[in-house]
C-alpha cells in the first residue's frame, strides 16, 4: 500500500485540464442523462464525484484498496475495521481505532474521506484532496443525436421454445424489428478542475507522497482505462501542480510556510494568472485541443511556490522538473 511513507510536509494546488470530443463527460440524471450544462451561460460541467470516480477505478486497478466500490454494501468494510481494529464498542479509542485502520487500508479514505458512521461506528474523515466541479473554458453546443438499433427486446407471450422465437421473428415486418433512441453529446469541450491538497489534514490521514504520486498519476491516466460509447474520446490533456515550499531562512519558519503555503489558491489557480488558455480564432468554435494556445507564466509565480507542468505522467519529472520564478 502506498501510505508506508511519511505524510505531506508541503501544500499543493493543481490544475487540469481535460477535454471532450463527440461525447457526454458527465450526465445529468435530472435532465434524461443529457451533458451538464450551467443553465445561465451554457459552459459545460463535470461534477467532482464523476472526477473522483474515475481516480477511484484508477487507483484500484494499480492496485489499491478503496471503499467506496460499485455496487457494494459500505457498512461491510466498515464492520471489517471495527473487528480488525479489535473494537466492538462505540466508545471514542475503538472509533479512532476503526478510523486509522480504514485510513491506512483504503486509498480514498485517506485521499478523499469518507463518513463512516451509517453502520458500526468508525467516524468521520476529513479528506486532504478535494476537487471542484470541472467548468469548460467556452460554452458548450448539447446535440440529441438520433440513432437507431437494428433489433428488438421484445416479450413474447406463451413462448416457450426457440422455434416459438423464430416464428414470431418470420411474421414481423422489417420495420418492426428495429427501435429508436437517442444520445445526447457535446462535439468538443476544454474542461478545468481545481484540486486542492492539504499537507495539516494529510497529518491525520496518513496521505502520502507516494500517494500524491499516485493521484498525479491517475488524473493524467484516468481516461485511458474508462472508455465506453457514451463518453465519446475523453483525455487528461495538461496538469499544473503548484508546490509550496516557503521562503524563509530559518528552517522552521520555511517548513510552516510550506505547509499553511505561501499564496493563495486563486493566485495560483484562475486562469489568466500563471496559467493562461487562449482560443485562437474567437470567430469558429473550438473542435480540438490545437484549436487552443496555452501559456505559462513563471515570472507571475508568487515567492516560495514551484510548479510542475505534466501532459503525462513521468516519475523522473517529478522529481527534477520542479520550476521556479
Amino acid at each position: 500500500m502506498t501510505q508506508t511513507s511519511s505524510p505531506l510536509r508541503n501544500r499543493y494546488e493543481f490544475l487540469l485540464l481535460f477535454d471532450v470530443e463527440n461525447g457526454n463527460p458527465n450526465g445529468d440524471p435530472d435532465s434524461g442523462n443529457a451533458p451538464r450544462v450551467d443553465p445561465e451561460d451554457g459552459h459545460g460541467l463535470v461534477s467532482d464525484v464523476a472526477l473522483k470516480r474515475r481516480v477511484r477505478n484508477y487507483v484500484q486497478a494499480a492496485g489499491e484498496q478503496i471503499f467506496i466500490q460499485h455496487g457494494t454494501n459500505l457498512n461491510r468494510p466498515i464492520f471489517q475495521a471495527k473487528q480488525a481494529s479489535g473494537g466492538g464498542s462505540k466508545g471514542k479509542q475503538d472509533v479512532d481505532a476503526a478510523r486509522r485502520w480504514m485510513c491506512e487500508h483504503f486509498y480514498d479514505v485517506r485521499t478523499f474521506g469518507a463518513v463512516m458512521s451509517t453502520g458500526a461506528n468508525a467516524g468521520q474523515v476529513r479528506g486532504p484532496v478535494q476537487l471542484t466541479f470541472a467548468r469548460s473554458l467556452d460554452p458548450v453546443f448539447a446535440i440529441e443525436a438520433s440513432i437507431t438499433r437494428g433489433a428488438v427486446a421484445e416479450d413474447i407471450k406463451n413462448a416457450k421454445t426457440l422455434d416459438d422465437f423464430l416464428n414470431w421473428e418470420a411474421q414481423q415486418d422489417e420495420d418492426k424489428l428495429r427501435t429508436m433512441g437517442r444520445k445526447s453529446l457535446i462535439p468538443y469541450g476544454l474542461f478545468a478542475t481545481k484540486g486542492f491538497v492539504s499537507a495539516h489534514l494529510a497529518q491525520g490521514t496518513g496521505f502520502s507522497e507516494a500517494d500524491l504520486k499516485l493521484l498525479l498519476e491517475a488524473l493524467l491516466n484516468m481516461y485511458e482505462h474508462d472508455r465506453s460509447a457514451s463518453k465519446g474520446l475523453m483525455s487528461s490533456r495538461r496538469l499544473f501542480v503548484f508546490r509550496h515550499v516557503g521562503t524563509d531562512s530559518d528552517p522552521q519558519q520555511r517548513a510552516r510556510q510550506a505547509v499553511l503555503g505561501c499564496a493563495p489558491a486563486h493566485k495560483l489557480l484562475d486562469l489568466g494568472q500563471v496559467i493562461e488558455v487562449r482560443r485562437k480564432d474567437e470567430h469558429k468554435p473550438a473542435r480540438a485541443l490545437s484549436d487552443y494556445e496555452v501559456t505559462v507564466h513563471l515570472d507571475r509565480l508568487p515567492a516560495g511556490v514551484e510548479l510542475l507542468d505534466l501532459d503525462s505522467w513521468d516519475e523522473a519529472r517529478y522529481h527534477d522538473g520542479w520550476q521556479s520564478r
